[in-house]
């Protein structure tokens, strides 16, 4: 787990700021405190020089001199390094390939590297290393961009084919690894990380739909190819970028099917020993490492599985991390993770970050995530530097399942809504049923109403409904004015009605753009701020192809989610944990407690500061009319306060002023 950055003249003749490469370099220190390392390319003849710089190990340096900054090339990498696999000089990047004119900049991991370098070695190939880094560049030699169905991982890379003169960039099929470019004068800049591109000379515009819909709908902080900056683009997950003969294209490599949702005919007890083999063998490939893994651990029934499994493949205690919140009951966790602990013989370490921590970090973890950062970031980002000052570089985390196998309360109502447009009436009654007896009255009836909801309106049409009645809107009206100029009555055209029904849309959405893409995105950038690889294992791409081919029947069952999830999990976990029902969702007092005590003296006098007054864009009335309601106990819009809160903020730290 890495950093990249890189500069690419897209014309012959064209030269690169080597100096900006470094500095664009250096901006990512803390996603590679390990080494660093530089390639430039002339652009005539293609010439190589591979460089060293003030973060590189000794052995590095004795073998390269320092960056020439003064150096015309063409094309610049550089890179800074955590070490996992192949953690000696023989694992340094950029890692370049002289006999088959290849160099490469990658982050990530390929988790099948060992069964693909068998593979390549059967075909006559022969390593000078054992990183899964030079297995990319074999692999493309070998198979050429048909080499990304091959890997099993998460990578953000980009390959110089020397031969072709053609730049090959490439992101994980789900996006768990981020890679960001820009053009700017017939010049291509990319990297790891936004604050990169802010560096580069590019227009740095704000994209005021981005920001109006991220605000209205939290999990919309990503969506698709847009950043909070117009002329910033993210390369989309399962996407290439290409550049050669001074073009840039976009090509989509990996995309799941709607056509084969809810396909598959097995038996239920054959989807829970399917199930449960691949993410086994999931959490086996995430444990390969030359440095200690551990496990985020929330005592919920993902995390618990996850340390459960890969306590039994290490020869030493797993050691945990974990947040708690003791004035919060339903944030307060530890009973379960004792449990599971247990259980497993493993370290337990605990952290509780109180508001004074919280704020005192706020900025910080603003400046790392490059966005506004959510409600719950106080407990991820403590979670994370608990396990640095541990000593950890890589950690486990249960992202993905949810997204799966329904197990957000949304995807009940969806469930009931194709329950009724099937005309399944017998299985209706029971599910609304069980439903009902779940959830007292006024929960119940409002989920009985957004499941005839869910019936009536498509899903684009319900996330539109959600976007205009569920949040105040705090800007104003000049400010939506600007928004829809920019094409903002088209604001969620990335949310769409896939075939397979009401169910299968919503999941399908979650995994692309609703839900998925912006929770990836704080775990890079979370655990990145305190040096840390973390791996999802509920995102293996066939466990994530082979949930979606099941039935809606296997997720759902008697209104709970996660069906054939929660079996397949039932004997691997402790039987308390898989007998949960109370399982709360991973966050921070801020809505409920904070901003009503230690946070309130830090919102009003945000909210009174000139730089906030004179923002241009807040509805300033309506705030404060929205916070008087708050502090007499309406917590109905404290989400929308918080995030005002934290877009002023960003704004202070990564944006204009």
């Amino acid at each position: 787990m890495c950093g990249i950055s890189g500069i690419l003249g897209l014309d012959p003749g064209k030269n690169i700021d080597a100096a900006l490469l470094a500095r664009m370099t250096d901006a990512i220190a803390h996603r590679g405190p390990d080494d660093e390392g530089y390639v430039l390319y002339t652009g005539t003849g293609g010439e190589c020089g591979q460089f060293s710089g003030k973060a590189s190990s000794t052995e590095v340096r004795n073998l390269y001199p320092e960056l020439d900054l003064a150096r015309k090339a063409r094309l610049g990498l550089g890179f800074r390094r955590l070490a996992i696999i192949e953690t000696g000089v023989a694992g340094h990047q950029p890692m370049r390939d002289k006999e088959l004119e290849l160099c490469i900049v990658f982050n990530g991991e390929i988790y099948n590297y060992i069964e693909l370098r068998a593979d390549l070695q059967s075909a006559g190939y022969v390593f000078s290393s054992h990183s899964d880094t030079e297995v990319i560049l074999k692999a493309y030699h070998a198979w050429g961009e048909n080499c990304l169905q091959r890997f099993n991982g998460i990578w953000a890379f980009a390959l110089w084919d020397e031969k072709r003169q053609r730049l090959f960039c490439s992101r994980d099929r789900f996006g768990v690894k981020p890679f960001y470019y820009c053009v700017h004068d017939r010049t291509l800049y990319f990297g790891s990380e936004l604050k990169q591109l802010m560096l580069a000379p590019v227009s740095k515009t704000l994209n005021t739909r981005m920001i109006w819909r991220s605000l209205k709908i939290n999990s919309l902080q990503v969506y698709g190819n847009e950043t909070y900056w117009q002329r910033i683009s993210a390369l989309e997950a399962g996407h290439t970028l290409i550049a050669q003969d001074g073009k840039i294209s976009l090509k989509r490599y990996h995309h799941l099917d709607p056509r084969t949702f809810g396909t598959s005919r097995i038996t239920f007890g054959e989807a829970v020993e399917n199930y449960r083999s691949l993410f086994q063998r999931a959490v086996k490939w995430q444990m390969r490492s030359d440095v200690e893994i551990g496990s985020c651990l929330s005592g919920g029934l993902d995390s618990s599985a996850i340390v459960c499994t890969a306590s039994k493949l290490t020869d030493r205690p797993l050691q945990t991390f974990s947040s708690y919140f003791e004035e919060l009951p339903a944030l307060d966790e530890r009973k379960w993770i004792a449990e599971v602990a247990k259980s497993c013989g493993c370290n337990s370490h605990l952290t509780s970050p109180g508001v004074e921590d919280s704020l005192r970090c706020f900025n910080e973890a603003t400046w790392h995530n490059d966005l506004p950062v959510g409600a719950g970031f106080a407990a991820q980002y403590g979670v994370m530097k608990l396990a640095q000052e541990a000593g950890v570089k890589v950690l486990l985390d249960g992202q993905g399942s949810d997204e799966l196998t329904a197990g957000y309360r949304h995807a009940q109502y969806r469930w009931l809504a194709d329950l009724l447009l099937q005309g399944n009436l017998k299985k209706l009654s029971g599910e609304l049923k069980s439903y009902l007896q779940q959830n007292s009255l006024p929960t119940g009836l409002g989920g009985t109403g957004k499941s005839l909801l869910s019936a009536v309106l498509s899903e684009p049409q319900l996330y539109a409904l959600e976007f205009r009645q569920l949040r105040f809107d705090p800007f104003n009206a000049d400010f939506i004015r600007k928004c829809r100029i920019a094409g903002g009555e088209g604001i969620l055209l990335r949310i769409v009605s896939t075939p397979g029904g009401k169910l299968a849309s919503f999941l399908y959405n979650q995994v692309y753009t609703t839900s998925l893409p912006t929770l990836l995105h704080w775990e890079d950038r979370m655990s990145m701020a305190a040096s840390l690889e973390s791996r999802v294992p509920f995102l293996d791409h066939e466990l994530v192809e082979f949930a979606f081919s099941l039935p809606e029947e296997f997720k759902i069952n008697e209104a709970r989610g996660k069906y054939v999830h929660r079996q397949a999990m039932k004997d691997i976990v402790p039987a308390a944990i898989y007998a949960r029902k109370d399982k709360a969702i991973f966050g921070s007092p801020f809505h409920k407690i904070w901003m009503r005590k230690g946070m309130k003296r830090a919102l009003e006098t945000l909210f009174a500061s000139q730089g906030f007054r004179h923002r241009g864009i807040w509805d300033l009335p309506r705030i404060n009319a929205q916070w008087r309601k708050y502090l007499k106990g309406d917590d109905s819009q404290a989400e929308m306060l918080f995030n005002v809160f934290s877009l002023e903020t960003w704004f202070r730290v990564c944006g204009s002023s």
